[in-house]
């Protein structure tokens, strides 16, 4: 196949043709191409962009950051704001550069962005600057990114009405294409009109990925000649007498707009024939929505004229151009207007056709009807079913086939269909592992904090007592209104040193003035975490945030840091300043929240993600160093989640139940885990996590594959791709994409991101087709999908994702390894309903188009890190035939693409050759390949396995102890159950965890055992050494604050005892047993005899009725887990649950019966 010349550089270096961009780096593009117009026309212009970052514009500064040579080589200059409205006075000022001498260019245009909320805290500098104007040559374009669906916000947005009110034209572009387009025209217009220009955008074209036409040719615009403009002009002068100004902006500016408007045709028909009588106004993304709700309902562009429907395109929302409509308007019996949120277009729209006679005046519905109901939505944000539900229900008078009937009804069928997770199954963002706020946000028993806006914002769905939040830079602010109205003294709260930078500093100035107790626990890691890890304007640092606050009159400044001793004593801090380890913070905070005033907690530890980015690229150092659990040795109590609260302890499912491993893949190296207070915890310093060493052999495998038959692209073919945030999900839908525009078909892509980043649901839209034209939305509308590839099973399950899943057409590729949700870390018992997800996704897109393949376990066995999950399975829906461009497309964009370019092209060729031979690629990949092993199902084999156990425990004394209770409890079962089961396996399992107590003959015992060794050597390689982290009960210290056993760091010759001491397995409960005369081994023992009393009462009472009830009784000690203070915890739960429940077993209710 022959292949476009394509390289990464086009989206900047190209002069014309087609160009693969995102919409990131449209806008990069576009103040360059506004360079080179000037230059065409004579002019020697400069550009300035400035801005604050935030979803769904959270890439744009990275984006012109990593095209800094491409800018400056076209005088354009980018300076990152320190806040929106700062950012946005600094373009005002590009604009003034005729006011002073020596001027090096002849004008500035200048670009700003911000989310949402920027554009509410700029209303000042919008309204000021807008009633002076730009420059003759410059113009000012206001990019404004929307979250209309508050996916990656506090709050759903829409921006229009922020600019409206400071009497700025907004525009609306639908898709990527647009924002070169649009930016262009609008620099134009707020040129020729003196007026700053809003431009709208949204997460489904500022995150997409489309094929753009770069074409000098492709914009031709042109000054309106029958407009006349004052003599003096419209532009910037100084003095300006502020009434004249509000007179020329009002009479003068605003009319120039309209005229732009429309000697450039910004609004226009794109749908209209001879007959019309029902007209669709729509802008922006919703455009885009009523093509492809058209499409859906069987209306192309030639049926569309035949049944008289037309369809009008306003690209300028406000003011809305008037004499475009009216035309548009003429001959209708109605028109809907089609546009997110609150109405801009319908309302002006309705207000110009409202003088009209009545016969020339069309019906006019889109937010209301025509009597005054709701119709389309305000709230949330639309979508192409909700389009086509209206424009059928506005149609169905003239048109309504069966086409249309059978769309609506599966649309009703997928809402009635909609099988949403319950919460905790949900993909849910999260601390990142290693996240700095994991130990951070903890606070002492009994205080309470505060959010804002930044990563930590997250810890309000977490167990860290914190509540409500604020907008960005007022953290802290509310407790001056609440405090005098409360008998709470004191409250902390948490802030990042972005937001501290941003304006945050001025909200601990209002509390030092307002005298309040209040403690700031600001991060300093380093970077922007929550929008990419931008670094700060300015380079922070510890020390100036702490001379900062210093000045500002606070009483009391903290230190505390992961590497401490980075600030020996005698560093330049502000006088009183303690500098202290993150294992002392609650002991910290506890002394800062007794302190009168308002004091502040500088915690200092680099963001986890950027440790990784760095790392990969050698600027950061990367420790030889790995955790490992002894899977035999670990209880599962969760007490490392509750240290480390990281994702990357991860469940495994064990005969002896759920126990814990590291994700070494995912693991930032974080180590707080090692602090769980559990002797499982080694680590491994030296080596490396193994890798399989024939990888290289796949190459032969490859060549001898059969070609698979390629899908058609003749209709748009449409992939969804799920993911959890920060696995490369999103690289899969670029790699599609550009081997699609390399065989020069049409392509969208949408990641639907954001604060999904964060470990939460990532899910890409992809859509190909052989031409671009035949593409609107970009997000794939309901039963859209050709082929789901769930690089994540969770998201695949998810109803955002089945949505896009049609019955017998829709073909699903699913990675069946489970990674567990974030939920885990708070909830170690958590049932994960994974056979109810593959259930749910085999009945949504049907059992024989379903194929579910351990895509993580067999790609980390054959690349070494589970990264590669995402290609490997996509090369297996390739090999499947339900990928539409071909391998050499695919692997052209990875080597294009220049990131490990040789185990992405391995993972890709492996998952081609699994679906061809899937037991082939298992067998190749066994040596490094980690599966949970089989857990017992049957009773005898239960039983058979632990009296093993127990011999090797104890001794054979010991084992028929144990099989004596249990023989007699299934004896019993048998008998007095009547068919009943489970109490017998429920004791088996219990009893057995009781009586093999892991004291320290045990945990020696299980270090001795080989099975420790080999575990490690199949997960590590090359020459480390081992540490132990233990908490010996003889001769270990107490921590002063918590009152808890210390761990210490042991070497390897602990091993050496180990085998020593579990040789001594037999002194256990003797008179020499020096260990068993502790508090806790004697509660141990003491369980177990209470255990076999507890289980002799239930088998004297055990009736039909109460069997339920008897299992659950003596099941509840397998919740009796950990170490020292953990199990003496859960043994107090335990036993509180039980008394409950045998009151009720001993007292049963005369009204209770089961049924026989």
């Amino acid at each position: 196949m022959n292949l476009a010349a394509v390289s990464l550089d086009d989206k900047y270096t190209a002069t014309s043709g087609r160009v693969f961009m995102t919409g990131m780096q449209a806008l990069v593009r576009l103040p360059m191409l506004q360079r080179d117009r000037d230059l065409a026309v004579g002019l020697n212009t400069g550009g300035f962009v400035s801005g604050y970052r935030g979803s769904p514009l959270g890439g744009y500064d990275q984006a012109l950051w990593q095209a800094s040579e491409h800018l400056q080589s076209h005088h354009i200059r980018f300076v990152p704001g320190v806040n929106e409205d700062l950012a946005l006075t600094s373009a005002w000022g590009s604009q003034q550069l005729h006011l002073y001498p020596d001027a090096k260019y002849d004008g500035v245009f200048a670009i700003w962005y911000g989310k949402g909320p920027g554009v509410d805290r700029s209303g000042d500098v919008f309204k000021q600057g807008n009633g002076h104007g730009t420059a003759k040559y410059g113009g000012i374009l206001a990019i404004a990114g929307d979250d209309p669906a508050a996916k990656s916000s506090t709050s759903p947005h829409q921006t229009e009405h922020m600019f409206i009110g400071a009497f700025m034209p907004v525009l609306v572009p639908a898709g990527v294409q647009e924002f070169i387009d649009y930016g262009l025209l609008g620099i134009a217009l707020s040129r020729y009109s003196g007026l700053w220009v809003g431009f709208k955008t949204l997460s489904d074209n500022a995150e997409s990925t489309e094929i753009v036409d770069i074409d000098p040719a492709r914009l031709d615009i042109l000054l309106p000649e029958e407009f006349e403009l004052p003599s003096d002009g419209v532009s910037l002068r100084w003095p300006d007498d502020r009434f004249e100004q509000e007179q020329r902006l009002h009479e003068v500016k605003v009319p120039a707009a309209l005229a732009f408007c429309k000697e450039n045709s910004l609004n226009q028909v794109v749908i209209s024939g001879p007959t019309r009588r029902f007209g669709i106004v729509t802008a922006g993304k919703a455009y885009l929505d009523v093509r492809q709700a058209l499409d859906d309902l069987g209306i192309d562009e030639r049926s569309a004229r035949e049944l008289g429907i037309a369809v009008y395109k306003v690209g300028m929302v406000w003011p809305l151009e008037p004499e475009g409509v009216m035309a548009f308007a003429r001959g209708l019996d109605e028109i809907l207007v089609v546009e997110e949120k609150r109405g801009i277009v319908e309302e002006q729209l309705k207000d110009q056709l409202y003088h009209l006679p009545d016969g020339d005046r069309p019906r006019v519905v889109g937010k209301t009807d025509e009597f005054g109901a709701s119709f389309i939505p305000v709230a949330g944000e639309l979508g192409p079913a909700i389009v086509a539900r209206a424009i059928a229900k506005r149609i169905a008078p003239f048109h309504a086939p069966q086409r249309v009937a059978d769309h609506l009804a599966f649309l009703d069928s997928k809402d009635a269909e909609s099988t949403s997770l319950d919460p905790e199954e949900k993909r849910t963002p999260y601390f990142c592992s290693g996240c700095p706020h994991n130990t951070g946000t903890k606070l002492p028993d009994g205080s309470f904090a505060n959010a804002g806006i930044g990563c930590h914002w997250m810890s309000l769905y977490m167990d860290r007592s914190t509540l409500t939040f604020t907008q960005m830079g007022g953290e802290g602010a509310t407790w001056i209104g609440l405090q005098p109205f409360t008998n709470m003294p004191h409250i902390f709260q948490n802030m990042g040193d972005g937001t501290f930078y941003h304006s945050g500093v001025m909200a601990i100035r209002a509390n030092v003035a307002a005298n309040s107790n209040i403690t700031y626990k600001i991060l300093f890691n380093d970077a922007v975490a929550m929008t990419g890890g931008q670094p700060i304007e300015g380079q922070l640092s510890v020390h100036e945030i702490a001379w900062q606050v210093h000045a500002e009159g606070v009483k009391k400044i903290a230190i505390a840091s992961d590497e401490p001793d980075k600030y020996p004593i005698g560093s330049d801090f502000p006088p009183g300043t303690t500098i202290h380890h993150r294992d002392d913070l609650i002991g910290v905070q506890k002394d800062l929240r007794d302190t009168s005033g308002v004091t502040v907690l500088i915690y200092d530890q680099t963001c986890a993600a950027e440790k990784r980015r760095r790392r990969k690229r050698g600027l950061y150092p990367d420790p030889a160093k790995r955790v490992f659990i002894n899977e035999r040795v670990c209880e599962g109590c969760g007490d490392c989640s509750v240290k480390a609260n990281c994702v990357s302890i991860e469940p495994l499912e064990t005969e002896f139940g759920r126990k814990r491993v590291i994700n070494q893949s995912s693991c930032n190296k974080d180590f707080s885990c090692v602090d769980g207070f559990c002797p499982s915890f080694v680590t491994v310093h030296g080596g490396g996590v193994r890798k399989l060493r024939s990888g290289a052999d796949v190459s032969s495998t490859v060549d001898s594959l059969p070609d698979p038959e390629l899908p058609s692209a003749e209709s748009p073919y449409g992939v969804v791709v799920t993911g959890v945030g920060g696995t490369g999900v999103v690289t899969i839908g670029a790699l599609l994409g550009m081997a699609a525009h390399l065989e020069g078909k049409g392509c969208s892509i949408l990641d639907m991101t954001g604060l999904a980043q964060k470990g939460g649901a990532v899910i890409s839209h992809v859509r190909i087709a052989e031409t671009s034209d035949r593409l609107h939305a970009v997000r794939l509308g309901m039963g859209a999908a050709d082929v789901v590839l769930g690089c994540d099973m969770v998201v695949a399950a998810d109803d955002e994702a089945l949505k896009r899943m049609r019955r017998g057409a829709t073909h699903a590729v699913i990675n069946s390894r489970m990674t567990p949700t974030s939920h885990f870390t708070l909830n170690p018992d958590i049932d994960f309903h994974e056979t109810h997800m593959r259930q749910v996704i085999r009945a949504t897109a049907g059992d024989n188009l379903t194929d579910f393949v351990d895509a993580t376990g067999l790609a980390t066995a054959l690349i070494g890190d589970a990264i590669a999950t995402n290609l490997f399975l996509t090369g297996y829906a390739y090999q499947r035939g339900l990928i539409p461009v071909s391998a050499e497309a695919i692997a052209r964009a990875i080597e294009l693409n220049g990131i490990a370019v040789e185990s992405n092209l391995r993972a890709f060729n492996w998952g081609r050759a699994a679906a061809h031979d899937l037991t082939s690629v298992e067998a190749a990949a066994r040596p490094t390949l980690h599966r949970a092993a089989p857990v017992a199902t049957e009773l005898d084999e239960i039983i058979r396995i632990r009296e093993v156990e127990l011999s090797q425990y104890q001794d054979g004394a010991y084992a028929s102890r144990y099989r004596s209770l249990v023989d007699r409890v299934r004896a019993l079962e048998t008998a007095k159950g009547k068919g009943l089961s489970g109490l017998s396996e429920s004791v088996a399992r219990t009893y057995f965890k009781l009586m093999a107590y892991k004291d320290e003959y045990e945990v020696a015992r299980l270090y001795a055992d080989p099975k420790f060794a080999a575990a490690l050597n199949t997960q590590f390689e090359g020459d480390f050494t081992l540490r132990f982290h233990l908490a010996p009960p003889l001769g270990s210290r107490r921590d002063p604050v918590t009152g808890e056993l210390e761990k210490k760091e042991f070497g390897l010759w602990v091993l050496t005892l180990f085998r020593v001491l579990a040789k001594l397995k037999r002194l256990r409960g003797t008179a020499f047993d020096i260990f068993g005369h502790t508090r806790e081994r004697r509660m141990e023992r003491q369980l177990i005899s209470e255990y076999e009393g507890l289980v002799e009462e239930i088998l004297g009472g055990l009736t039909v009725d109460n069997h339920a009830l008897a299992i659950e009784i003596a099941s509840l000690p397998e919740q009796i887990r950990g170490y020292g203070h953990v199990k003496e915890r859960n043994v107090e739960a335990v036993r509180a649950q039980q008394q409950h429940l045998l009151s009720i077993y001993r007292n049963p209710s005369p009204h209770a019966h089961a049924a026989e």
